[in-house]
């Protein structure tokens, strides 16, 4: 049986979706990653949880590419 996260519909949903909510005025993971490579300054744990919550599907995207481009060599 497939795991969900190796299922590739499920994981861009989830990009598409999660990583990128809410989407006006900009994608709410992009202004947090502006945030950090400014400097970070005001940030407190719960804006570190919610790059961690927005980017977990972008992890999980670049782990299944890393997987396939390993697999196909």
């Amino acid at each position: 049986m497939k795991s969900v996260i190796d299922d590739w519909r499920i994981v861009i949903f989830l990009c598409l979706t999660l990583g990128l909510a809410p989407y006006f005025p900009e994608p709410h993971l992009w202004g947090k990653l502006r945030w950090i490579l400014g400097g970070a300054r005001g940030m407190g744990v719960m804006d570190w949880f919610d790059v961690a919550f927005h980017g977990l599907p972008w992890i999980l995207l670049l782990r299944l590419l890393g997987k396939k481009l390993g697999a196909s060599r």
